[in-house]
């Protein structure tokens, strides 16, 4: 399958060079890497332009955006400078963190999956983060989540979901949006991922309400926003931030801000979600 890559990055140059590394010694090789060098101070761009010179597959642009890296808007802002440089000649589409570590069968292993299941969407592995003197799974989400760092999309699944949305929450509703159009998401828990940067080191202090301004644009109504808050609070180990995510969801109603999800798909969600907690009660 024909694999193009799509690497925002912000002041990576203490890991960026280990992702490209990794990337040019897949046994599937990706026909593009576009690199999204965003507002970078340091070296990143010297990085950059050293593997364009000697990777053909591997080009870089840079623009200049915020300083406050928010989640979800400016790597998603990124992400589509980076898509209007590329053709739509892809089979699969990726959206790569720039502090990641693949295994040499990476691409190999995801372009399978898609071959042999043509329901799947979107497939990828799972993150390992440092821990103490070897890796650990972060686990923020659950098991059959799909983690933003390391997302990858069928061309299919990523028209009929209309592309990325650039605000937090992208990395969710990019998933029920593909179950919603019919779609199956591939997590596959034996090809890790060396995650050298763990989410959210780097987020600006305004993140603090942006997870429940999240929950408000996917329509998932107060209950739902209630139970999910809680949930994303005590598996960060930090209740507090219950707190900031309702404050977050009944600012953005007030304001009445635009969703990210017609009424028709909100009420699919609104159904999936319910259904997928009385599984796990139940």
């Amino acid at each position: 399958m024909d694999i193009y890559i799509i690497i925002p990055a912000h002041n990576e140059a203490a890991f960026i060079d280990k992702t490209l590394q990794s990337l040019t010694e897949q046994t599937l090789l990706p026909k593009k890497i576009m690199v999204v060098n965003d507002h970078s101070t340091d070296n990143t761009e010297n990085i950059l332009k050293a593997f364009a010179e000697k990777y053909s597959f591997i080009n870089y642009i840079n623009i200049s955006s915020s300083e406050e890296h928010l989640p979800g808007s400016k790597v998603i802002n990124a992400f589509h400078k980076g898509l209007e440089r590329l053709d739509d000649n892809y089979d699969v589409l990726c959206k790569f963190d720039a502090d990641l570590i693949f295994p040499n069968n990476y691409l190999a292993h995801i372009s399978k999956a898609f071959l042999e299941n043509p329901k799947f969407g979107m497939a990828g592995g799972v993150c390992l983060i440092p821990h103490k003197n070897g890796w650990k799974l972060e686990s923020l989400t659950n098991k059959d989540h799909l983690r933003g760092a390391l997302k990858a999309y069928t061309k299919e699944c990523f028209d009929k979901i209309n592309g990325l949305k650039n605000v937090m929450g992208w990395d969710t509703v990019d998933e029920l949006l593909a179950k919603y159009h019919g779609f199956d998401i591939c997590v596959s828990s034996d090809l890790t991922v060396k995650h050298l940067r763990p989410t959210g080191k780097t987020y600006h202090a305004k993140a603090r309400y942006k997870q429940g301004e999240a929950f408000y644009k996917m329509r998932y109504g107060f209950s739902i926003t209630c139970i999910a808050a809680l949930k994303l609070a005590l598996k960060k180990q930090q209740p507090r931030l219950f707190i900031d995510y309702i404050k977050g969801f009944l600012i953005s109603k007030k304001n009445n801000l635009p969703f990210m999800v017609s009424p028709e798909e909100g009420k699919w969600i609104r159904a999936y979600r319910w259904k997928k907690m009385k599984q796990k009660l139940f």
